[in-house]
């Protein structure tokens, strides 16, 4: 067996939730992201946090542990910033709706930027800031009433914080959205644009998409026709993975980022509904998911290891989408 290391060019990696938990760091994160990069594998920082800049994003993970540099971050603000030198000519006027990292990626790009409806922009660009309120959001009405395009960085309708959940971008871009009827286009996840952006500007061949959240990191690989990885360490945990739609299931399952450098054993359907993984089996049988080669069913609240949890999910997946129902099961990994 294959540690995963060996089958990529690039980590498309998440930051909340996969790298380091806010201000907090991932200790097994910094461990498998350190040994993956001595192993040869390379990291670029996925965020569809459009507010900071990449050296704001590299200093904080730096801080975590993680030695990183603005060149191997991708924020959203970058992909809307590239995705406007690709559509527009160099000195295209955007209206700017959004911070400090947004301005500065569409300056990088050599947009010129106004906050003015009357400067008759080519497109607004919009992303998240804290002080972003009715007057800026009212510019960009007008901008795109007078026909002007419209780009949002990302449209996360919350910002996750150590308070709880703020307002995202997603809310303030429906808000334009419903005085306009313009739908615009969106560059951050679960969109592909981010990670097609993010493997050309690297130049990789074999990329893969690391996650937590199914909605965005997962669905957006699987748009962008990428394999991807989904680590337990942040928000989707392992029953919403066992129920995951087709469009938001990972292609690999660990338990955090040390995994990566570790032998890695696929699950296998052996027959309907059933499936295992080396000496692990499970199965769903009149809806319940069962484990062992006896099929006891599984408890709530019960640990099991990472090749069972691997089988679960594979006969789960394999029940569901030949129209069988399962019932969902709170349970832990264990590595």
């Amino acid at each position: 067996m294959n540690a995963l290391i060996d089958t990529f060019d690039l980590a498309l990696c998440d930051l909340d939730g996969v790298a380091f938990h806010g201000s907090d760091p991932i200790e097994s994160a910094n461990r498998g992201i350190a040994a993956a990069r001595a192993a040869g594998l390379p990291f670029l920082f996925v965020t569809n946090n459009a507010m900071r800049t990449p050296d704001q994003v590299a200093a904080h993970l730096s801080r975590l542990g993680v030695p990183t540099e603005a060149k191997d971050v991708m924020t959203s603000a970058m992909a809307a910033a590239l995705l406007c030198a690709k559509r527009y000519e160099r000195g295209t006027l955007c209206l700017v709706v959004g911070g400090d990292g947004l301005r500065e990626a569409l300056e990088a790009e050599d947009m010129r930027l106004t906050g003015s409806a009357a400067d008759r922009p080519r497109v607004v660009v919009q992303g998240l800031a804290r002080d972003v309120g009715w007057a800026e959001l009212s510019e960009a009405v007008l901008a795109i009433n007078a026909g002007a395009d419209h780009i949002a960085t990302n449209l996360d309708s919350t910002l996750p914080t150590e308070r709880g959940f703020e307002i995202g971008n997603g809310s303030l871009v429906a808000a334009v959205v419903n005085a306009t009827g313009v739908t615009p286009t969106s560059t951050g996840k679960p969109q592909p644009e981010i990670f097609h952006t993010s493997a050309a500007a690297a130049g990789a061949k074999a990329p893969v998409v690391i996650g937590d959240r199914l909605d965005t990191d997962i669905a957006g690989g699987v748009a962008a026709g990428m394999p991807s990885i989904h680590v337990l360490t942040g928000v989707s945990d392992a029953a919403a993975i066992v129920r995951a739609a087709p469009h938001e299931r990972p292609t690999y399952l660990l338990t955090d980022l040390e995994a990566l450098t570790e032998p890695y054993e696929d699950a296998q359907v052996v027959a309907p509904g059933r499936a295992r993984c080396g000496q692990a089996h499970a199965a769903v049988i009149d809806g319940a998911l069962c484990v062992g080669e006896d099929d006891q069913v599984l408890a709530e609240d019960v640990a099991v290891d990472v090749a069972t949890y691997r089988a679960l999910v594979a006969a789960a997946w394999d029940a569901a989408d030949s129209g069988h129902a399962v019932r969902p099961v709170r349970f832990e990994v264990t590595r």
